[in-house]
């Protein structure tokens, strides 16, 4: 069973409605959601898995993502619709003492639930269980090139803090910049509610 703190717990799983009218279940990701989990990363389109952080289409970085969470060091909420994987949002703590109140955020929406407010309510949960670990900041990373990933995040109060030239290599080989975001929690206003 993963650990998981009291506050995280409470108001799992929670039923919210997408901007079209469907029904989206969040509940936090276990050990048994492995399946769940490959299949919906192994049904995204080959660009969208070229510029994610760790292949999750491969079982073993799945099985270290589960073991993360058993850890207490990532904690992950998964979005279902009709009892079918749509997206989730990580939080990965950063373990080094001087950077631990900092929180890397990592979202992912299928295909079919894009342009429906999926992206979104899922960046209003992982806020949510990043201030009830007491985090004060959260950073996102992706490319340049990923410039609706720049803008969902910049909608919601993210800026840029740094971008690094040719920091990553993508799937293909090829050198990336790396674009780091980051929000500041004390601060955290309306623009991301659900």
């Amino acid at each position: 069973m993963a650990k998981q703190s009291t506050g995280e717990n409470s108001g799992y799983p929670r039923e919210l409605k997408l901007s079209d009218g469907r029904p989206v279940s969040f509940r936090l990701m276990q050990a048994g959601d492995k399946e769940k989990v490959l299949g919906f990363a192994r049904s995204l389109p080959p660009d969208d898995l070229l510029f994610l952080r760790t292949d999750i289409t491969e079982p073993a970085l799945v099985d270290e993502w589960i073991g993360n969470i058993e850890k207490g060091a990532t904690v992950t909420v998964l979005a279902e619709v009709d009892g079918e994987m749509a997206g989730y949002a990580s939080l990965h703590l950063e373990q080094a003492r001087w950077t631990r109140r900092i929180g890397e955020i990592r979202v992912q929406v299928g295909v079919a639930y894009r342009g429906a407010g999926l992206g979104r309510q899922l960046n209003a949960q992982i806020f949510r269980l990043g201030q009830a670990r007491g985090l004060k900041k959260m950073a996102a990373m992706m490319t340049p090139d990923q410039a609706g990933a720049r803008a969902a995040f910049e909608k919601i109060g993210f800026s840029v803090e740094a971008l690094l030239q040719d920091w990553v290599v993508d799937r293909t080989g090829r050198p990336r910049d790396l674009l780091i975001m980051s929000h500041d929690l004390e601060g955290l206003s309306d623009h991301v509610t659900a």
